[in-house]
């Protein structure tokens, strides 16, 4: 059933003639004829009627998952998940079987804690389990959006601001050889295509110095490498850009104090992650011992993930990933949280435009956002636009402007993404 043949039944059903229509401000506001009137009610036609007919999955080789929502009104609802996902076809459909049975589906709150509630002996605390449900529940608001014809941000009580501040990763973890020269010409490159913030990544697997593989401890000589690094960037840069780094997790406790310590002259935003994210304890023995600002919150889940990093000020900066956190209604609650504690919200984002515009309004609908990631990569590989349905410029100046185009305000591209769909699994099944 198509929108427009709902948009007219939702009109039958009401009693709205066109001699009342004529003389209501609704004509004066989006035009003179009773037609243009219908067509221009955007996605409010029969909310109530609307159903989800199927639900989809597909996979690209970036390492992303979208799911499309299909409904009985030729609506489509779109979310995104990435990292911890992978390989979480069955558990997307098992999720999804009460969805195409559900009365209403413009419930995305509701929805996910039905979900998550249900599957609490099934891994419902993170992982695979909320990344995967982070994806429905990104569809869901998209959906509603579209529904009611408006943007998610509004949806979620109204915008602070227009656009949103991103900081541009420069990929270094997927780069050898990194030099203080290498670290000076990626700021600078950076700096001219209009961004005010950068990050770089600090851990370097194939470094010679390192004494052991295995081992969490960085030599003396990798410190040494670190900061040599840092200072040319930021010697290339000045100091009105801002500079995080991040370290992956892939320290332990007291190389993580020595590397914040040493680098505390160059004045970072932050230091990610200089440890995994299991021990919370341990952030806050970094944090007691160094200027440096410290950051983690990519690989915690749920709300309740960050309560002890903010209520014992672990942590000076959180970074939820909204496409693996819980999705973008928990992204709001987890800001809200922070925003108690007077700490910035600065989300981890590493997946398409579909998710960083998610991100995006998240971002918009709350007051203690700080900064939102993007990837240098997004900029200028071309897989990153063929994926997705977007008429404007991802970024302009180092801000993302927030759409206001009902849902999120980008699709995903079916045939583009196809073309970098992951083998061997279903695609849209």
């Amino acid at each position: 059933m198509s929108t427009q043949q709902n948009r007219r039944s939702f009109l039958t059903k009401a009693g709205v003639g066109a001699a009342a229509l004529a003389s209501t401000p609704l004509i004066q506001t989006f035009g003179t004829g009773l037609e243009d009137a219908k067509e221009r009610t955007s996605m409010m036609s029969a909310p109530s009627d609307l159903r989800i007919t199927a639900v989809k999955v597909a996979y690209s080789r970036a390492g992303g998952m979208f799911v499309k929502l299909e409904t009985n009104q030729g609506i489509t609802g779109w979310g995104e998940s990435v990292d911890a996902s992978v390989g979480s076809y069955y558990l997307l459909k098992r999720m999804a079987g009460n969805l195409t049975r559900t009365a209403n589906p413009l419930r995305p709150n509701v929805i996910f804690e039905q979900i998550r509630k249900g599957g609490v002996f099934g891994g419902a605390q993170g992982g695979t389990f909320i990344a995967t449900l982070t994806a429905l529940e990104c569809a869901l608001w998209d959906l509603t959006g579209k529904a009611l014809g408006l943007p998610i941000w509004q949806l979620l009580g109204g915008k602070f601001r227009d656009k949103v501040r991103v900081y541009c990763d420069t990929e270094f973890y997927a780069v050898g050889g990194k030099t203080p020269e290498s670290f000076a010409k990626a700021a600078q490159d950076v700096v001219n295509r209009g961004y005010t913030a950068i990050k770089f990544d600090l851990d370097e697997a194939n470094d010679p110095n390192k004494w052991d593989r295995t081992n969490w401890t960085a030599s003396q000589m990798e410190i040494d490498r670190m900061v040599n690094s840092i200072a040319a960037a930021r010697k290339q840069v000045g100091n009105k850009i801002d500079i995080c780094c991040d370290m992956h997790g892939r320290y332990d406790a007291p190389t993580g104090r020595k590397a914040a310590k040493a680098l505390e002259p160059y004045n970072l935003m932050w230091l990610e992650e200089p440890i995994p994210a299991d021990n919370p304890e341990i952030y806050k023995s970094i944090s007691a011992e160094t200027s440096t600002p410290i950051c983690c919150g990519e690989n915690v889940y749920l709300t309740y993930g960050f309560t002890r990093l903010l209520s014992e000020n672990m942590v000076d900066y959180i970074m939820p990933d909204l496409q693996k956190c819980g999705g973008l209604g928990e992204g709001q609650r987890i800001a809200a949280l922070a925003n108690a504690y007077y700490t910035p919200f600065s989300p981890h984002m590493v997946g398409t435009m579909v998710g960083a515009m998610a991100s995006a309004h998240v971002c918009a609908a709350v007051p203690n956002f700080q900064i939102l990631e993007w990837q240098t990569k997004s900029d200028t590989d071309q897989m990153w636009k063929d994926m997705v349905v977007y008429d404007k410029p991802f970024i302009e100046k180092g801000f993302m402007t927030v759409s206001d185009k009902p849902g999120i305000g980008v699709d995903v591209n079916v045939e583009g993404l196809k073309k970098y769909a992951t083998q061997g699994v279903p695609f849209f099944e």
